[in-house]
């Protein structure tokens, strides 16, 4: 009982600081209606008793049909237990039977741990199959160069196109752990059908499919058989990745001094897991696969997405939800309609007079209000009540937070924006820095080092960075700023990786133009063609290592911290479809460049003998426009205006941002 007079009070709380609201209650409720609820002397009723009697009444009747009947004190009394209120989460997550999640016994980094382990193990098995793909296409279905890089193209733009499924699927119906476990089976089917399709059909005759043994050419039914599976990874890997981001934050209550500290850290493991199952596969995997030894290499990669899979659902138990809001594009339409139809209505003056909701939306505690801004004011006609408006029309009102929902994604999007060219910077280590590289020096002592082999250079970085930046710059930081405890805030993050990544272009042009200086022109057979060392590229691949930290892993955590709540798996999409974008604006600039810089007498900047070309200027190119790309970013920066929630029931106030360079 004392349980629900708490809750019942806070209902009240909510209610009667809301603004008045026209309702009827029957002739049968009246004051007497007040010894029916355990509020006895308590400052609540004390307030109500002070308010005039309209408001007592409609409070009142608001609460007893709408309040009572969202919070079901009954039922959850029966799911709660004897466990005390303050072993619960505070943010509104629930177990896997729905009931309010334990603090000590779900989430945390025991499956934060089981989450990190699985992402390794999935990233391992992607690229697995991705990182060899155009030499698989070429040996042994009998692609050219051309056809094969096309294609791989379009397979690795469609996995980012892929996240946004994920992240909508997710959002809406059916929840961030089912998601994933739906994915991940895709994928272990589309990796499974791949190896025996490779082993059956494609490996024709045994042992083909090294660089000196191409197989011979599949028939149409075998050559449908390995799009279908690698289209099948596709989705599932697509649709998985940016869910389980979010999914492992979700195991971190950020409305707990501990737990939100964990949860930031939470991203930077992320990418760490992510980088080193990719160092496995493009070393260990890489090699048997050069070798020819293509069914080994597929096999291993299936081994792997079924332990990923096996081990996530091992942490059933343990995991932390939170429930689906539903389409959010639904929402966004009723915003626009809503406001449309309202055009002629004069502004208010203040968000006082806008149409707050019922309340509903706070029994549910993992749903928070977002606070008014003032941002595209004209949205704000959609929340504005006339006289001739039902409550229940939400294509005619919608509710403040509503509103806000739609202007969050309309704020993130000019930041979103201007990551993509430094997806572009970032697409260029696998391609022209393997050709740079394989136009320098790649023997050392007799021993001859893959020019693809040096992105373990950036994997290391990554990793070492992830623990400087948590482990001293974010501290130093943090202890030098006296206006808040925290270090740079993400937005700072990304701007620093901007700058870095302007750096590692810089030293990309540098070495370039050395590398020319000592090449042979006139080659025939470029490779090995300099004197120069190929490890002089190792300060690049560095650079883009540690811009990596800053930029990718600021990303997910603005992405994911700054979309509403119905709405964080598409946050963490944003950042796979930057990556997707940046290489198709990759492929387009690289074309423009070649057609303006080729004419009968000059081979272009970036012709098939390098020695004979400008990369050098290419890269200088890619550094100018992130230097422009990094001004632009900074207006949008100082311009936005981070998303500020109300209180949560239960949970304590966001701490107040404003978009400035604190950014």
């Amino acid at each position: 009982m004392e349980r629900n007079q708490i809750r019942f009070n806070v209902c009240i709380e909510t209610c009667i600081n809301r603004p008045p609201i026209s309702i009827s209650p029957p002739n049968c409720f009246s004051s007497h209606a007040f010894p029916l609820f355990p509020l006895s002397d308590s400052p609540i009723r004390k307030q109500i008793v002070s308010l005039p009697t309209e408001v007592q009444l409609a409070a009142l009747w608001s609460i007893t049909q709408q309040t009572m009947e969202c919070l079901n004190i009954g039922k959850m009394d029966e799911k709660l237990g004897n466990i005390p209120h303050e072993e619960f989460t505070l943010d509104g997550t629930v177990d896997q039977h729905g009931r309010p999640a334990v603090r000590a016994t779900t989430g945390k980094w025991f499956a934060g741990v089981l989450l990190l382990v699985n992402q390794g193990l999935a990233t391992l098995a992607f690229f697995g199959v991705g990182v060899n793909l155009v030499l698989f296409l070429t040996r042994v279905m009998g692609q050219d160069n051309a056809e094969a890089a096309n294609n791989v193209s379009k397979w690795t733009g469609t996995v980012y196109i892929f996240s946004l499924l994920g992240a909508f699927l997710s959002d809406s119906y059916w929840g961030r752990y089912k998601t994933c476990a739906i994915f991940q089976a895709i994928f272990v089917a589309g990796l499974v059908l791949l190896s025996l399709c490779s082993y059956i059909f494609l490996i024709k005759p045994n042992g083909c499919g090294d660089e000196e043994a191409p197989c011979g050419s599949p028939s149409s039914l075998h050559t449908m058989l390995f799009y279908v599976s690698i289209y099948l990874i596709v989705l599932g890997n697509g649709g998985y990745q940016p869910t389980i981001a979010t999914f492992g934050s979700d195991q971190f209550d950020e409305d707990h001094p501990q737990e939100s500290h964990s949860k930031l850290s939470f991203f930077s493991y992320f990418y760490l897991a992510l980088n080193l199952g990719s160092l496995f596969s493009n070393t260990i995997l890489v090699y048997f696969e050069d070798k020819g030894m293509w069914t080994l290499g597929f096999w291993a990669s299936a081994g792997s997405a079924i332990l990923a899979l096996v081990l996530f659902l091992v942490g059933t138990p343990w995991y932390r939800h939170f429930k689906p809001t539903g389409n959010p594009i639904s929402r966004f339409c009723q915003v626009v309609v809503a406001a449309i139809r309202k055009w002629k209505i004069e502004q208010p003056s203040n968000g006082d007079e806008l149409y707050e909701g019922d309340g509903r939306e706070l029994a549910d505690n993992s749903s928070r209000n977002i606070l008014h801004t003032k941002e595209f004011r004209f949205l704000d006609k959609a929340a504005i009540i006339t006289s001739k408006e039902r409550l229940d029309n939400p294509w005619r009102l919608c509710p403040v937070t509503q509103v806000e929902e739609v202007k969050c994604i309309l704020r993130l999007f000019p930041i979103w924006l201007c990551t993509i060219l430094y997806s572009v910077v970032f697409t260029q280590m696998a391609s022209l820095f393997v050709e740079q590289g394989d136009a320098m020096k790649t023997t050392v002592s007799g021993f001859h080092i893959p020019p693809a082999s040096m992105s373990s250079f950036d994997i290391l970085s990554v990793a070492a960075f992830i623990f400087i930046y948590r482990r001293v710059l974010d501290p130093l930081v943090a202890s030098l700023k006296k206006s808040s405890p925290r270090g740079l805030t993400e937005l700072q993050r990304m701007g620093v990786g901007l700058i870095i990544a302007i750096m590692a272009m810089l030293a990309a042009g540098i070495v370039e133009h050395f590398r020319l200086k000592y090449a042979n022109k006139d080659c025939s057979h470029c490779t090995n063609s300099s004197s120069l060392s190929i490890f002089w590229q190792v300060p690049q691949y560095v650079l883009i290592g540690a811009s990596e930290v800053f930029m990718y892993v600021g990303q997910l955590e603005f992405f994911n911290g700054q979309a509403p709540d119905g709405l964080k798996s598409f946050g963490s999409a944003l950042c796979m479809t930057s990556i997707s974008l940046g290489n198709y604006v990759s492929s387009l600039l690289v074309s423009i460049v070649i057609k303006i810089s080729t004419n009968d007498k000059m081979p272009g900047w970036i012709p098939g003998n390098l020695n004979k070309g400008h990369l050098d200027r290419f890269y200088f190119l890619l550094a100018a426009l992130t230097i422009a790309d990094f001004v632009v970013y900074l207006i949008c920066a100082k311009w936005y205006k981070y998303i500020e929630f109300e209180q949560r029931i239960s949970g304590k106030q966001d701490e107040e941002k404003q978009g400035d360079l604190r950014f």
